[in-house]
């Protein structure tokens, strides 16, 4: 393999394998290097879920359009299944909440989604257990098995020159890294690396307002799923992980973040669960924010609190044989993702990461962003509003 190319790209979960490709449609010779193989982290261990239709501002509203129209026809135009498909997704509302001030709380989004009695749900999702819900919420949701939707772009990339790399990257810097023992060169290196982009650019001196929480999750196989067939998918009305991002990501605890195993309130769970094509199910999950990347975790005890939590709604679910799962996932301080060239490095550097709601919005982003920066299309306001300026934490 030759050593210089016009882009690196660093992670290949689903930011990354999208940029690679999109990068390679403008006809730029790209590296993409993932550290794991088969992928570890938060594009492997996602629902895959497309909210396309929650966006509440005008420009998450914009990029949802574009992003569900870009699904409807990404697998003609990769050549792979991704298991794209349009489904009900159901969010319980509890007892204890009421149903109208729920539904009403989201009416500012793209496609608010419908109130449902506690029947109307069941007849939806026959699994649901009803005797502690007061309603639900309704949407029609985009769902993509998200491994193989980044493998796809990388497959494709690879079909149009790109190369793939398996290897760890250290000593970054403008122009060039390191990956196990070779040193590879670029005019550009985008950083697509998720939870790990942090720590990467920390050590190379370009600290950034990247995040992350620890997400943990139940994976259960599809030879333990016979009889068990979910009619929708199934995530909360009330979310409380964006309470725990926000909590994590006040200016004062920016510090924080440096410094080991500091943690912002105890770890939340929001019950879902999602069953793939392949009969196979994700069940989850738990939420935490601790700054390391490798926290102690009792993975037993976060098992038995998933199960006693989707026992209250999904009863059936609740003793099928699964693996506890952890991923790390990133975000931004405002829920929007971190799109651009870093300060300091000339351009030569460049973040595409922090996507509270990735699977959505990446492929149209990754599009845009690579045409933006090969002058096909030099002007955007999208992405000069997803510039890492808006933070002024990147002056600290």
């Amino acid at each position: 393999m030759k050593d210089s190319f016009d882009w690196i790209v660093v992670g290949a979960g689903i930011t990354g394998a999208a940029l690679a490709y999109e990068l390679s449609c403008q006809g730029h010779a790209v590296l993409l290097i993932e550290k794991d193989s088969p992928l570890q982290d938060a594009t492997r261990y996602s629902y895959g879920g497309l909210a396309h239709w929650a966006g509440r501002t005008p420009l998450v509203q914009q990029v949802g359009a574009a992003g569900i129209a870009r699904y409807r026809q990404l697998e003609d135009e990769l050549g792979q299944s991704i298991q794209f498909r349009e489904v009900d997704l159901v969010m319980p509302i509890p007892a204890s909440a009421d149903p109208q001030q729920v539904a009403q709380s989201c009416q500012d989004m793209r496609i608010p989604p419908q109130l449902l009695s506690p029947q109307e749900a069941k007849d939806l999702e026959p699994l649901l257990d009803v005797s502690q819900l007061s309603g639900a919420l309704l949407a029609r949701h985009g769902h993509i098995r998200p491994e193989l939707t980044a493998a796809a772009f990388a497959d494709a990339m690879v079909q149009r020159g790109g190369k793939l790399l398996i290897g760890i990257v250290s000593q970054l810097r403008p122009g060039s890294l390191q990956a196990g023992a070779r040193t590879y060169h670029a005019a550009n290196i985008a950083v697509c690396a998720g939870a790990w982009g942090r720590s990467l650019l920390q050590a190379a001196g370009m600290p950034v307002p990247l995040y992350f929480t620890h997400a943990e999750l139940i994976e259960v196989d599809p030879q333990h799923t016979a009889g068990i067939r979910m009619q929708t998918m199934v995530t909360p009305a009330l979310l409380q992980r964006m309470q725990l991002e926000q909590a994590a990501t006040r200016p004062a605890q920016d510090p924080l973040w440096d410094q080991a195993a500091q943690a912002w309130g105890p770890a939340i769970l929001d019950v879902g669960a999602v069953q793939f094509r392949d009969g196979s199910l994700r069940i989850g999950q738990i939420s935490r924010t601790v700054s390391s990347m490798d926290p102690v975790v009792a993975p037993a005890e976060s098992e038995a609190q998933i199960r006693a939590g989707i026992a209250q709604w999904l009863p059936a679910l609740q003793d099928l044989p699964g693996t506890w799962r952890h991923a790390r996932v990133s975000f931004s301080a405002d829920q929007l993702p971190l799109v651009g060239s870093l300060p300091g490095t000339n351009g030569r550097i460049h973040l595409f990461s922090g996507f509270s709601n990735p699977l959505a919005v990446v492929p149209v982003l990754a599009q845009r962003y690579a045409r933006f920066v090969s002058s096909a299309q030099p002007q955007d306001e999208i992405i000069d509003q997803l510039s890492l300026s808006r933070f002024q934490a990147l002056a600290r």
